[in-house]
């Protein structure tokens, strides 16, 4: 497995790929909420299995903050640790970037993967596109 920041063309097509088939197709969000037009003020993340792309993830500036979104793991790959190395790398990359706190919005399901990962909610429980979220936080 690779994670890589998406900056060819061709990474970030792999990466809103992903995106389609996770947000879109399996969750029903509505393609207008998901392409939010947020894409280029981004850094884009890329997660690949044998030269397929399996994962995604954004991360920008929110408030002083790293915020991660859009994290993302084809159905077919998930559970075999491919989260959270491309938070490893997404975090990373924050910290490099000089932030020293991460901010999500996890979907109510995964608020447990995150809190492995050392993220504290942060939030009441709201909804964004028809799905239950709790706000995260995690110092880098």
């Amino acid at each position: 497995m690779k994670v890589t920041r998406a900056t060819s063309d061709e990474e970030r097509s792999d990466a809103l790929s992903v995106r389609r088939t996770v947000f879109i197709d399996e969750q029903g969000v509505p393609e207008k909420l998901e392409l939010d037009g947020r894409d280029d003020e981004s850094t884009q993340f890329a997660a690949y299995v044998d030269g397929a792309a399996v994962g995604a993830a954004r991360l920008r500036e929110y408030e002083g903050a790293a915020k991660i979104e859009r994290v993302a793991v084809l159905e077919s790959h998930r559970g075999r640790g491919i989260g959270a190395e491309l938070m490893e790398v997404v975090e990373s990359t924050a910290r490099e970037e000089g932030y020293d706190r991460a901010v999500l919005h996890a979907q109510v399901p995964v608020v447990a993967f995150y809190r492995k990962l050392g993220y504290e909610v942060t939030s009441e429980e709201f909804m964004d596109a028809g799905i239950p979220h709790h706000e995260m936080e995690k110092p880098l």
